[in-house]
């Protein structure tokens, strides 16, 4: 997937948090900016990369079971396509 071009802006604190609504959705259409307080940067307001929900451990548990062969050995023409030592 080819990356947004962004815009970088420079905008002070006063007006970071006097427009923080649009300056956000701004940035969540690809545009990176910069607040200054006092003429220095000190923050970067970019977009998200990666907006997927974080995994939660636990969530499947009682969804799925592991049969009792699992562990069993694997047929002979099934292990026949694996390397490994010879036997």
């Amino acid at each position: 997937m080819p990356r947004k071009a962004f815009v970088r802006e420079t905008v002070s604190l006063y007006q970071a948090k006097t427009n923080l609504s649009a300056l956000v959705e701004r940035a969540s259409q690809g545009a990176t900016i910069v607040i200054t307080k006092s003429g220095k940067p000190k923050a970067v307001l970019a977009p998200l990369e990666d907006t997927r929900p974080l995994r939660v451990p636990g969530r499947g548990r009682g969804k799925w079971r592991v049969g009792a062969e699992f562990d069993a050995p694997l047929p002979r023409e099934v292990e026949e396509h694996f390397e490994g030592p010879e036997r």
